[in-house]
């Protein structure tokens, strides 16, 4: 077992220096589904294993940790498909408009509300700029197009989720990719279970993975196999390949993945001082079995070293965990990703905060870590760095800053604002005072603002001092919510965001800094 912790030395030295003499080095970007930041046996938030780290075994994690950089503060929208348009736009949903999750053609997601009248969002998702137009979509310049163009053998496999079915950004097929692999508009699995045909008759179901139909299965497993077979293929090709490998897990349903779950079963878990119920042994081995993956990947490198010298590899999850009542076992809203309050779809860090590592042979450090802010878009220019493409030209305005450099000297630190925008309602759940519903929020320095639209309310907190943001110090620091509300709006208004209106009157509810034009 100890030697898949750590790639031996000899293999890190012929790896740094290859890679360091490569132009087109083989790129994955491993994304997972849902997973919040505290989901795995590896700590994101100091160096210390927390109470709900422990629940946890994910050792191929803890391996890439060791092999690269754990970046401490990394964020992402707090629902799936922005995320996913802003990874593969460049920009910020305030501008791509793609607010909320999509799913069928001309259809909002939206909760309805008897208060307020929600804007006008891009709820068919992002598409290909060689497209004809559709309505209420954005047209980009993808990130695989241009690696595509480029020379790269381009692979996507698993979730897409970034264009509304029956539209061309639906297949991630026409936004760059040679090779699509169970990728469509469903943001989840119709089953998990190769037994069930993962859903096969249903408007979730995974396409594409016919040949393990009625076999005993995960889909876990079966996405990872054919991404290996692909890389085989680009391989073959001759070509360096970008490997988008998007999980459905840990996404519910919490299928049961038999090979692991009876590990938890039964289980006393320190955090919650209780055993592990059914859902949360579940979920626990969706996590494992998504590790297992990472660690596919990693063995192949390893046993490959002619393809693993030059391969770098980001590790990335789309938002926070689920925390609402009913989702997970514990305290909604503060034990499931705690010390973070809150989860998935709440503007707290519970639903933003990811868990994030980086390992690029011969440049990140062995067994470090980075407190650079990384806000998701900023995934797209970092990708485009690491591939030495330097001449691209874009139909989109790029908000993403890349941190390739960051990486290449951990001394350097890019300070800006990270901005969230969700003009929205989430069907879950509206509980504003968890962070959810129509909101805005900016980080800067020390301070979270949050703006809720509704109630044209400021929440600030300090999550240097207080994470779990408990303490609210807007009424102690009128002036800082000021500052961050005029910086908020500017943002907001440079890229002309959309906001929501009340019903009563029509009206357009005022900027955070009160402002109403």
């Amino acid at each position: 077992m100890k030697k898949f912790l750590t790639l031996s030395g000899m293999m890190l030295a012929a790896l740094a220096t290859h890679a360091q003499n490569s132009e087109h080095p083989n790129i994955i970007l491993f994304l997972v589904d849902d997973m919040g930041w505290q989901d795995t046996s590896v700590p994101f938030y100091n160096d210390q294993q927390s109470p709900l780290n422990r629940r946890f075994h994910t050792p191929n994690m803890e391996r890439l940790a060791q092999m690269g950089v754990r970046f401490t503060e990394a964020y992402a929208c707090a629902i799936s498909s922005p995320t996913r348009c802003s990874l593969m736009s460049g920009m910020n949903a305030a501008r791509h408009r793609v607010t909320n999750w999509t799913l069928e053609l001309d259809q909002q997601t939206d909760a309805r509300s008897q208060t307020l009248l929600l804007p006008d969002w891009n709820y068919n998702g992002i598409q290909p700029d060689t497209a004809a137009s559709i309505n209420n979509a954005t047209p980009i310049t993808p990130l695989p197009q241009i690696l595509k163009e480029h020379g790269y053998f381009t692979i996507h496999c698993g979730k897409a989720h970034f264009g509304a079915r029956n539209t061309p950004g639906a297949n991630p097929s026409t936004m760059g990719f040679d090779v699509n692999i169970g990728g469509g508009p469903n943001g989840a699995p119709g089953s998990y279970l190769g037994t069930k045909n993962f859903g096969k008759g249903t408007r979730f179901a995974v396409e594409g993975l016919e040949k393990y139909h009625g076999q005993d299965i995960f889909l876990t497993e079966a996405l990872t196999r054919e991404a290996l077979a692909a890389i085989e293929q680009a391989a073959h090709s001759g070509k360096p390949f970008y490997l988008y490998m998007s999980h459905y897990a840990v996404h519910s349903p919490y299928d049961d993945d038999k090979r692991l779950s009876n590990f938890y079963r039964g289980r006393h878990d320190v955090q919650l001082n209780d055993t592990l119920n059914e859902r949360e042994s579940r979920y626990a081995a969706l996590v494992e079995g998504m590790d297992k993956s990472l660690g596919d990947l990693l063995n192949y490198l390893e046993s490959h070293p002619e393809t693993g010298r030059n391969t770098i590899l980001l590790f990335m999850s789309d938002n926070g965990g689920q925390a609402v009542q009913g989702t997970r076992q514990g305290d909604a809203n503060r034990d499931q990703n705690y010390p973070a309050r809150a989860g998935k779809g709440s503007a707290f860090m519970g639903g933003v905060r990811e868990p994030m590592m980086v390992y690029w042979p011969g440049i990140t450090q062995e067994g470090t870590q980075n407190d650079q802010r990384v806000m998701i878009e900023d995934f797209f220019p970092t990708i485009l760095d690491m591939a030495d493409i330097e001449k691209y030209t874009t139909s989109q305005t790029l908000d993403g800053i890349s941190f390739a450099d960051v990486i290449r000297n951990p001394g350097l630190r890019h300070e800006r604002p990270i901005i969230w925008h969700f003009p929205n309602l989430w069907g879950e759940t509206q509980e504003t005072e968890e962070g959810y519903g129509a909101y805005s929020s900016i980080l800067k320095g020390d301070y979270h603002l949050i703006y809720t639209w509704e109630e044209q309310r400021h929440r600030l907190y300090n999550i240097r001092e207080d994470i779990g943001e408990q303490v609210d110090l807007s009424a102690r620091m009128p002036e800082k919510v000021q500052e961050l509300s005029r910086l908020l709006s500017d943002y907001l208004k440079e890229r002309n965001a959309q906001r929501p209106a009340y019903r009563s009157s029509g009206k357009p509810i005022p900027y955070p800094d009160g402002s109403e034009n």
